[in-house]
């Protein structure tokens, strides 16, 4: 039986809550992180689904690992396989797909309101009562790509997740734990040092810590929804 593939850009990057639900359900994966000079597969043959996770740099930037995740997730969708992405990995999901990645109309670091489209594929992948905060940590975003549906969004990044077939991709971190979150604010760089100054949605760490009693519990049951929906059609199909 064919394990999940998790492409990690990079080692803070882990991924965290997934990695949580795969193991609660006994559903094997193989983890390949580029930080850690470990080569992306060339095929995504071997593997029942595939996750891309987050990480610091750009889409766009010229590296060999984002080139390589974009070329596995392509051969996933020719193949019927599902991705998922979160973050940089919904971005090269786009880019993959045809779309743009762009400056966002705000960066969004922290908890912040997300607003879901009236259309059933919602519930189908956010389950009935889907989290109205999420976790976000992004200065730039992605487009809609032809033929798939915008399923999110909010006044500060419009496009927030979008699905196609069995695929979906997110601009936000469904994947936080608690321990992620502790990872992030630890380090205070300099460039989230100046966004919070001109940013509105630029949470402090204070803000950010405030927010898991508040927020984690119910972004962990949309995790769950999701995370169920995306391997729904295969052989680790979770009742």
């Amino acid at each position: 039986m064919k394990p999940v593939l998790i492409l990690q850009h990079q080692t803070p990057e882990r991924a965290a809550y997934l990695k949580t639900w795969l193991d609660q359900h006994n559903i094997p994966y193989e983890t390949r992180n580029a930080n850690a000079g470990e080569e992306f597969p060339p095929s995504i043959e071997p593997y029942a689904a595939l996750a891309v996770m987050g990480g610091g740099m750009s889409a766009n930037d010229p590296l060999l690992s984002n080139r390589q995740a974009e070329i596995l997730i392509l051969q996933a969708v020719r193949l019927n396989r599902p991705v998922i992405g979160h973050c940089l990995g919904g971005q090269l999901m786009t880019r993959a797909l045809g779309g743009t990645i762009g400056a966002s109309p705000q960066p969004e670091i922290g908890w912040q309101p997300i607003e879901y489209d009236n259309n059933p594929l919602v519930e189908h992948w956010f389950g009935p009562n889907p989290t109205a905060t999420v976790i976000q940590w992004h200065y730039e975003t992605f487009s809609v790509p032809v033929g798939a549906t915008l399923l999110a969004g909010s006044k500060n990044c419009p496009n927030q997740a979008f699905s196609i077939g069995k695929h979906l991709a997110m601009q936000f971190h469904i994947e936080i734990d608690i321990a992620k979150i502790y990872s992030w604010v630890k380090d205070d760089d300099s460039s989230w040092e100046q966004a919070r100054k001109e940013h509105y949605t630029v949470q402090n760490k204070e803000e950010i810590l405030d927010g898991i009693n508040k927020y984690l519990v119910q972004h962990q049951k949309t995790a769950d929804n999701i995370y169920t929906h995306w391997l729904k059609t295969t052989e680790w199909a979770v009742k």
